[in-house]
């Protein structure tokens, strides 16, 4: 009997799960290539906030539905914010569907290319949430913007852009602009040099390690052309006085596209709780070294840049 009781509440407990990450699907650029959302409700009535999570992958595959982002799902479900999972255009796998072999300078041109179809479509995704917030019931001025990796380069790209009130941010109401970011393992991609704000930029939250292959921990640049990761930006950001939080950790690699999903809901909810919806201005660096973790090379080149991710 006890068994059977116990079971009954493990098979209660897997039911509770499910239904928190079961989403309704709505297609939010239609045609030849649609692009589709998935929206996570969490429970409560009213205007939510909402996280809009991106995808990682390289911009060469990857999918918005990855059961891996599911714990940093059901954790934002949890404390009130609905959230948002983005489909976006695989620049990349164009390329790679074409060549075997690409050079650095085929390769930035062709990264450039494909963070621009990501932005592009991440600033699609959130003109749909803004557009039908009332539909969805969530509160259009608290969208926060989040990816991993290649998805937080593309949430990163999209706020420059709103910073900038590039062509692609001019679809979005004239004022608005996300609650915050949280990026991990992200970048800014620019082909004039160093990235520009010209307005103030919202809430920044930055994951990164600095032995990281795939994406920039500082820069990787061919004649003013290439990815500016979270350590320059956190640097900008400090010299604009803008409020960010950045999480360096010392000789870890691209882990940290994925590992703050699961391990680092403290922080993230505590940039959410008092920067997000606080309001709270905030310059901080989190120098991170985890124990027992041996040096390691921290600078690599464009080429190897793009061996990491492709071979």
């Amino acid at each position: 009997m006890k068994r059977i009781f116990l079971f009954s509440i493990f098979v209660m407990m897997m039911a509770t799960v499910t239904a928190q990450v079961k989403p309704t699907t709505y297609c939010f650029v239609e045609g030849n290539e649609p692009l589709y959302l998935d929206h996570y409700r969490s429970e409560g009535e009213g205007a939510h906030p909402c996280v809009l999570f991106a995808f990682g992958g390289g911009f060469s595959h990857g999918s918005r539905n990855n059961e891996r982002y599911l714990p940093y799902f059901d954790m934002l479900l949890k404390e009130g914010f609905d959230v948002v999972s983005v489909d976006y255009r695989l620049g990349m796998a164009y390329t790679l569907d074409k060549r075997e072999d690409v050079g650095p300078m085929e390769g930035a041109w062709a990264m450039y290319r494909s963070v621009n179809y990501a932005a592009e479509d991440v600033l699609r995704a959130t003109k749909y949430v803004v557009d039908n917030a009332e539909k969805l019931g969530i509160d259009p001025s608290l969208i926060v913007a989040s990816g991993s990796s290649a998805g937080a380069i593309a949430v990163l790209q999209a706020e420059n852009y709103i910073s900038n009130r590039s062509r692609y941010a001019k679809i979005l109401p004239e004022k608005f602009n996300f609650a915050g970011v949280i990026a991990f393992a992200g970048a800014i991609y620019s082909v004039l040099g160093e990235p520009d704000w010209d307005a103030q930029p919202c809430p920044i939250m930055l994951f990164h390690g600095n032995a990281d292959r795939n994406v920039p921990y500082r820069k990787a640049t061919i004649l003013a052309t290439g990815f500016y990761g979270s350590d320059f930006i956190a640097e900008q950001l400090h010299e604009k006085g803008a409020t960010y939080y950045f999480h360096s950790a010392h000789y870890r690699d691209h882990d940290l596209a994925l590992t703050p999903l699961t391990d680092n809901h403290d922080e993230i909810l505590m940039f959410l709780g008092r920067c997000v919806l606080g309001g709270e201005k905030m310059q901080h660096t989190n120098e991170y070294v985890a124990e027992g973790i041996e040096p390691c090379q921290t600078e690599f080149t464009v080429q190897e840049y793009l061996n990491s991710n492709y071979n």
